[in-house]
């Protein structure tokens, strides 16, 4: 799929789940209905600073807006791991 065609498809969607599907992340719908426009924000940041070349750079973009979402919610001065972030890495 040519960077056009990802871009295309990205601006089609019409809520965050159907992104969270297409991409096939899993996600906690009550995180969504708390989190989603800081978490559609940050995705769309993403997208503007290196624009996806293919599915897998927008996935990779979508994982790491959802995973810095849920880690600004940890304590910043404790060492707790991500907890219910499904797509982090980093656990």
């Amino acid at each position: 799929m040519s960077q056009k065609n990802i871009q295309q498809v990205i601006a089609a969607f019409t809520s965050i789940e159907e992104a969270l599907h297409y991409f096939e992340i899993e996600f906690d719908q009550r995180f969504i209905d708390q989190h989603g426009p800081q978490l559609i924000k940050r995705f769309n940041g993403y997208l503007l600073l290196e624009k996806p070349e293919d599915w897998f750079a927008a996935r990779r973009a979508l994982k790491n807006a959802y995973c810095k979402v849920q880690r600004s919610l940890l304590d910043p001065h404790s060492r707790s791991a991500c907890r219910g972030c499904t797509s982090c890495q980093r656990r």
